[in-house]
């Protein structure tokens, strides 16, 4: 019980986990995280918080988010109901990927959840209404070393499925990454 396939992406340390899902007439029973599970695959992460997010209607795009060294945060992100539209941007300054960028659809039908390790931007484009989702994190929420880029940035060249997203004031009005480039302060290391 509890293992899962973890599946490698184009950006080193981004893990797109597929869970083991026990389904029968009554429903499905699924364990989401187990330590020791994902230390035998070689992720180990001390997590310290879960967050849960509920986005009324379908378009809500929440991000490009990320918090500074040295409150930098890995994530792990699954959707507990609805479907989201999941964009990783490596921001670690020295890599080979980085300002590229993946989307991953993550669902409560597929059940998949994805690693964003420190050094990475995040954000979700709700596909459907009432989409809830959830994720832990290893460091706290810091206010001071909270970040965002916008969502649109033309250095990104993000291809989003939708043109005119729901935001908050926060990201509408977020910097441009040539506006902060110089105070991101994450530096690609080889053995993530």
């Amino acid at each position: 019980m509890g293992k899962f396939k973890k599946l490698e992406t184009p950006l080193k340390g981004v893990y797109i986990l597929e869970p083991a899902v026990f389904q029968d007439h009554r429903g499905f029973f699924m364990e989401s995280y187990n330590k020791k599970d994902f230390e035998e695959v070689g992720i180990d992460i001390n997590f310290l918080q879960d967050n849960h997010s509920l986005s009324v209607q379908p378009g809500v795009l929440r991000g490009i988010h990320f918090q500074l060294n040295p409150k930098s945060q890995t994530k792990l992100v699954r959707c507990l109901k609805g479907a989201v539209y999941d964009v990783i941007v490596d921001l670690r300054k020295g890599s080979p990927t980085y300002l590229k960028w993946i989307s991953v659809i993550l669902t409560e039908h597929n059940k998949r959840q994805v690693i964003v390790p420190k050094g990475f931007g995040h954000a979700i484009l709700t596909l459907v209404p009432n989409t809830e989702v959830f994720y832990k994190v290893d460091e706290y929420y810091s206010p001071q070393h909270d970040r965002s880029i916008r969502w649109n940035d033309p250095d990104l060249a993000i291809e989003w499925p939708l043109k005119d997203p729901v935001l908050s004031d926060k990201d509408s009005n977020a910097p441009f990454l040539k506006d902060i480039e110089d105070e991101i302060n994450f530096v690609y290391e080889e053995d993530i």
